[in-house]
């Protein structure tokens, strides 16, 4: 599937080519912390399949509990996650930020990785309110 995307300030834009099977919620610590929120979902394409067109990614690298280094690549003017990667030769494990694809809406999570961190609350949304805009509280 054909996708394109960018960062909340439209400094960075990119195209790629994603298999929409291999979107997935990821609970893991990083994740959590890094986008402060409870998870991230990404969905997984090969390096060569991802283009940027404008903007230049700054990267921030981590040691994974694996122990691989990961390059965490986001817009230096707004902050943007844009991806994941794992550094080094013959790697090619990279996350696409799904929150950044404008097709967004067509790349449902198949399956949720790094439960054993998930918040629980993330289970069963159901029993919370929803508002359609954000309500005067």
């Amino acid at each position: 599937m054909k996708i394109d995307g960018g960062c909340l300030c439209t400094n960075v834009t990119y195209e790629a080519e994603v298999n929409p099977e291999r979107v997935v919620i990821c609970h893991c610590t990083d994740c959590q912390t890094h986008s402060g929120t409870a998870y991230g979902v990404v969905v997984g394409i090969i390096d060569e399949c991802f283009h940027l067109l404008s903007g230049t990614l700054k990267t921030y690298e981590k040691i994974a509990e694996s122990g691989t280094v990961r390059a965490l690549a986001f817009c230096p003017e707004c902050g943007t996650r844009i991806y994941a990667k794992t550094v080094g030769e013959g790697s090619s494990l990279f996350g696409l930020r799904v929150g950044t694809v404008r097709q967004r809406a067509q790349l449902i999570p198949k399956a949720q990785v790094w439960c054993r961190s998930a918040q629980e609350w993330v289970g069963d949304l159901t029993s919370i309110p929803k508002y359609e805009k954000q309500p005067t509280l």
